[in-house]
């Protein structure tokens, strides 16, 4: 260039300036070429989450890829952080495929994608932890009950029940008092009912929870997550999270599965809040499309305790009584449990007319039934000496001779007479004294002459609990101390009751 003179060659052409990465050679610069880019993963994060909310919807992503966070991507190996276990187990479960997809949308190739404890409390937005994220084991594969993490927080014992192996569809004993549930269990669970939340009542030891632990065990093996409470686990959970102020996460833990199972339900009705609760996680489900199954030993009308709308919505589902087994089905039970306990002690069979005498005890539930038949064959297996009829009575106290017993139902009619009152006061709400008292007298004189459970007392008269039955039959033995006339009363009844049997 010539002092004073434009930049340029000899024909006046622009001189363009070189950089030094132009200044390489032509070898150099095809071998950078083509080394591979790294993906920029925080940017990629970013956009992949911008899909996702437009994919999902405000609501859902604010719920749950909101606060998610990208914590680690050391060789493509992507991790994603949540803050709480069960906001991964939730989101890898049913979200994981979702953000694959929408990382590799925005051009990368992730090698995995795990879903892992935050190590800190990074920005909620998608920046990296710069210290090293604390490595945290998967979450559990779809159907598999949240892993008993460190940190988990009271709500892990929701999924901490364990499921009875032998009661299953198939060793269900049916008849015609619960053939019916039985289907009705069997359809709900193969997902080809309409329905969405079916309600099993009957006595206590009809076999509501054999139903229950079958439906759950068949919901495992499909793959689902069938989450399996007693109503006292409902309340106590509920009760300690509403105490310590964090009931999100006993709801957000709750919502985690995919069918809930509630037993023994009339037992919810001691408390309003956890009733309310109740009937919001009943409704929560039905929006997601889920499924609910409830048993409780009263129909929904019956359950004292609860509002209107919680007893609507229980009575809008499949609505399913487990009736008093008749003598066939009492028998078969009897003697599908003689197969399986032969099968481990072949030496303490029961013939069958003895089996034929236990069956004949009516007004017995299943249970009561297995009882005496446990105790019978053990006797046989401990003395090595063999049950007649002659013999049950020294056993357990039957009879071997069947004859007149007193029912509940001659006691309620007898009491109503004393009482001048209708039979239907004993099984209406009304607690005014002319009709309280009378009640609770025929409650004594069931529980004093006829072997009747407590539940079935409370059963027979109006669907009551068990604990009311034996309030009464405590009160009434105070009074009989403290008031010699009505002890009177009272003996009177008892032993004409006793001279009609």
């Amino acid at each position: 260039m010539k002092p004073g003179g434009k930049p340029g060659n000899n024909n006046g052409a622009p001189v363009r300036c070189v950089c030094r990465t132009e200044q390489a050679g032509f070898g150099e610069m095809a071998q950078m070429n083509t080394r591979p880019t790294r993906p920029d993963w925080p940017s990629a994060w970013a956009g992949a989450r911008e899909r996702l909310r437009r994919e999902l919807g405000d609501a859902v992503f604010e719920a749950w890829i909101g606060p998610l966070t990208l914590e680690n991507f050391e060789k493509d190996e992507v991790q994603i952080g949540a803050a709480k276990p069960f906001v991964r187990n939730w989101v890898a479960n049913h979200y994981v495929p979702r953000i694959d997809r929408a990382l590799r949308a925005e051009g990368t190739d992730p090698v995995s994608i795990n879903i892992v404890l935050a190590a800190a409390k990074p920005l909620i937005g998608g920046n990296v932890v710069r210290e090293p994220a604390r490595i945290e084991p998967p979450a559990p594969v779809f159907g598999a009950r949240p892993a008993d993490d460190d940190g988990a927080g009271e709500t892990k014992g929701l999924w901490t029940r364990m499921l009875h192996p032998q009661q299953t569809f198939e060793s269900f004993v049916a008849g015609s008092a619960n053939e019916f549930a039985l289907s009705a269990a069997r359809t709900f669970v193969d997902g080809t009912m309409d329905a969405s939340l079916l309600y099993i009542h009957g006595g206590f030891g009809y076999g509501k929870t054999h139903l229950l632990n079958a439906a759950a065990l068949e919901m495992k093996k499909r793959g689902k997550r069938a989450l399996f409470l007693r109503s006292e686990d409902f309340m106590r959970h509920f009760l300690g999270a509403l105490y310590r102020k964090d009931t999100l996460n006993f709801k957000e833990e709750l919502r985690t599965a995919e069918v809930l199972i509630i037993d023994d339900l009339q037992h919810i009705c001691r408390s309003t809040a956890t009733a309310s609760e109740f009937l919001y996680t009943v409704n929560a489900f039905a929006d997601l499309r889920r499924r609910v199954v409830i048993a409780a030993d009263r129909a929904p009308a019956a359950l004292e305790g609860l509002g209107a709308d919680v007893k609507s919505r229980l009575a809008g589902g499949l609505v399913v009584a487990l009736d008093r087994p008749d003598r066939d089905t009492r028998l078969a039970i009897l003697k599908a449990r003689a197969a399986d306990f032969a099968r481990h002690k072949p030496q303490a069979l029961l013939p069958n007319d003895v089996l034929e005498h236990i069956a004949d005890m009516e007004e017995t539930s299943p249970r009561e039934l297995i009882g005496v038949f446990t105790k019978l064959a053990t006797y046989t297996d401990l003395t090595k000496k063999p049950v007649t009829l002659e013999t049950i009575e020294d056993v357990v106290g039957l009879r071997s001779a069947p004859g007149t017993k007193t029912s509940i139902e001659d006691i309620q009619k007898k009491t109503a007479e004393f009482y001048k009152l209708d039979v239907r006061d004993f099984h209406s709400p009304q607690r005014a004294r002319r009709v309280a008292r009378p009640r609770q007298v025929a409650m004594y004189l069931a529980r004093k002459l006829t072997t009747r459970s407590l539940p079935e007392i409370g059963r027979r008269f109006g669907g009551r609990d068990h604990t009311t039955v034996l309030h009464a039959c405590r009160r009434i033995e105070a009074l009989c101390e403290e008031d010699p006339m009505f002890r009177q009363e009272v003996d009177f009844l008892s032993q004409m009751l006793s001279r009609a049997r």
